[in-house]
Parts: structure tokens; sequence; C-alpha cells
């Protein structure tokens, strides 16, 4: 019997599902919305906000689970990495300041983890968006509260 397991589908494999909700939670989590279709914003859902929960953990095992499930992309930023805020165009850089690129996972833990840490879950919402011309597939507009 099948009690107590469903999982949206999709209509792929299991490991283009996992690849394909490993690139969209990068997406939403490098950019805090992203357009895309009701179903996979409906599967996404669960994914990202698990994903959110362990980043609010915050010690390395979460890291190393998060790190798992995520593309770690770079998000074109620059962290000051003693203090982990992010270095803007118009801030002075020293020479004596030692800077890392900003990722993805880095974004989850330190900047987005810290936003949510007062909150118990809902940390993404979605919005129905009008059909796609090409085809009428129903869009979403899926982000992070």
């Amino acid at each position: 019997m099948r009690h107590q397991c469903k999982k949206h589908h999709l209509g792929l494999a299991a490991d283009q599902r996992r690849a394909m909700l490993r690139s969209l939670a990068s997406s939403l989590f490098m950019h805090n919305e992203i357009e895309t279709t009701m179903a996979r914003a409906k599967a996404l859902k669960p994914y990202a906000e698990r994903l959110i929960t362990l980043a609010k953990k915050g010690d390395l095992s979460a890291r190393r689970q998060a790190a798992r499930f995520i593309f770690d992309q770079n998000t074109q930023r620059l962290l000051n990495a003693e203090s982990g805020e992010v270095i803007t165009a118009d801030t002075d850089i020293n020479d004596k300041v030692k800077t890392v690129e900003e990722t993805v996972l880095r974004k989850l833990f330190g900047e987005i983890a810290k936003t949510y840490s007062d909150r118990n879950g809902g940390y993404i919402r979605i919005y129905r968006m009008p059909p796609r011309r090409g085809d009428a597939a129903e869009m979403a507009l899926i982000q992070l509260v």
C-alpha cells in the first residue's frame, strides 16, 4: 500500500526531479523569487522550507545536509570574512579586509536564516500568475516571505 507517501512526480524520473528541485531551490535562494509553473512551485515549497529549517539550526551537520540539496553557485557578491557583511560597490575595501565570494549556501545560512530566526514556518508564498502564452500552462510566482 502507498499510504502517506504523496510526492509531486512532475512527470520526471527521480534523478531528473531531484536535479530540477535543486536548481529551482538554488535560484530561489539566490534571487528571493522566481517564476515557474504552479506544479513545480507546489513541489518546491516543502523542499525549500525544509532547507530553511536546516539553515536555522546553523551547525556544521545542518550545513552539510543542506549542501546535498542545493547547487552551491556563486551569487556575484563579496562578503567580509570576519563579520559576514555584504560588501557593496560604495563600500571602501582596504587591503587588510579579507573578502570571500558569497555562495548560495553562505547566503542561506547567513542572511536567510537570520531573517526567519523567529518564525516557525511558512517561509515561502506562492502567487498565481496569468497562464503562459505558448502552452497556457498555469504559472506561479514563488517568493520568500
